[in-house]
């Protein structure tokens, strides 16, 4: 083992989440290069061992002024501001923090951990070392609050490994039965989880009866958000067959979807970087995308990207890229194309290079 230990810390670890499965990849890397690490959080999911993450509260070492902590930071947190107080070198991860005014309306106690994590996050640039951010629209948002280290570029580390696992047979009897769109991820305002309904009710309505929107995600049905997206659902006439919110699954039904669609849609208002949109192009997927925050960034040309999501307009591109086989090809190629980018490999590589730059005392010069 190498002297300097390298730790990671963010509030919540839990499976399938993003964050919790970028910070899991670090640390495979990081054992891989002689470290000695282990992740620390407040709340640790089921399943997750403690050879993989421990508690905060009962199990942080004590840190040495060259220790390396690499914290991730996606919300608002107690953590924030200990991380502020350690004594020792210091990473930020950005994975970006939704905007308050998302959820102003719905849910005014998360509103406020939000505005809480911004203003949080600007008072941590002076402790930080190094910031890594998951895209360049990230990175921008850190400088905007004036951070003057060196502020990295680096995709999240994607395990696409898993994604050959073996999927639901159930769902996966369901191909070819309907055309189905699929949006992945947690229903949430930013989501814009109502524009994806509309949309598909114009779809439905005018060009393909016999389809299916498919919203694969952790689902509160009892939230603000959740009772008026289901209301909304059965205004427009649309059955619990027509939109299927899957809630929170299995891996293996999510893999199972992503097999059994046709296209995936997304019409997102804020996305710090949107895995789904390189797990889509991994399952070839033609892609349709609203051009929002971080994602036209991520989908880089391997997809349809909208300019405006009026939903009549909306409509009709899902009608055009499920009839026109050479324009779907050619978007699915694009996708494969782009794939290419989020390799693990390279962005490992990517990653043991800043950490080898930190061991050696220098801090990336890129800005």
């Amino acid at each position: 083992m190498k002297e300097v230990h390298i730790y990671q810390m963010l509030p919540t670890v839990r499976t399938g989440d993003a964050v919790s499965n970028d910070a899991v990849a670090f640390e495979m890397t990081l054992r891989k290069m002689g470290y000695e690490t282990m992740i620390y959080a407040l709340n640790i999911g089921a399943g997750i061992p403690s050879s993989v993450a421990r508690s905060v509260e009962q199990e942080l070492p004590q840190f040495n002024p060259d220790d390396i902590l690499l914290y991730h930071l996606s919300t608002g947190s107690i953590l924030n501001f200990r991380y502020m107080e350690y004594n020792c070198r210091k990473v930020l991860v950005y994975h970006n923090i939704t905007p308050p005014q998302f959820f102003a309306r719905f849910d005014p106690a998360a509103a406020a951990f939000c505005q809480r994590g911004l203003k949080e996050a600007a008072y941590m640039g002076p402790y930080t070392e190094l910031a890594l951010a998951d895209s360049k629209f990230n990175a921008d948002e850190l400088k905007s609050f004036g951070y003057t280290c060196p502020v990295d570029v680096l995709p999240i580390l994607i395990p696409f490994e898993d994604y050959e696992k073996t999927p639901t047979r159930k769902i996966m009897d369901q191909k070819g039965q309907k055309t189905t769109f699929l949006f992945t991820g947690r229903v949430a305002p930013n989501k814009k989880q109502e524009d994806l309904i509309l949309s598909f009710y114009y779809y439905k309505k005018y060009y393909n009866q016999n389809s299916r929107l498919v919203l694969a995600g952790s689902f509160d049905e009892a939230s603000l958000y959740g009772r008026e997206l289901q209301a909304y659902r059965k205004s427009l006439g649309l059955s619990g067959e027509d939109v299927i919110f899957t809630g929170h699954i299995r891996f293996a039904d999510i893999l199972a979807w992503y097999r059994t669609a046709d296209a995936f849609l997304c019409l997102s208002e804020h996305e710090g970087f949107c895995v789904p949109l390189v797990e889509a192009m991994y399952f070839h997927l033609p892609i349709i995308a609203y051009d929002s925050t971080a994602v036209g960034e991520t989908l880089g040309g391997g997809g349809f990207l909208l300019p405006d999501k009026d939903p009549v307009l909306v409509a009709g591109v899902m009608d055009r890229v499920i009839r026109d086989s050479r324009l779907r090809d050619t978007l699915v190629q694009k996708g494969q194309e782009r794939l290419k980018d989020f390799d693990r490999k390279k962005i490992t590589e990517q990653f043991t290079g800043i950490i080898d730059g930190l061991t050696k005392g220098r801090a990336s010069a890129e800005a």
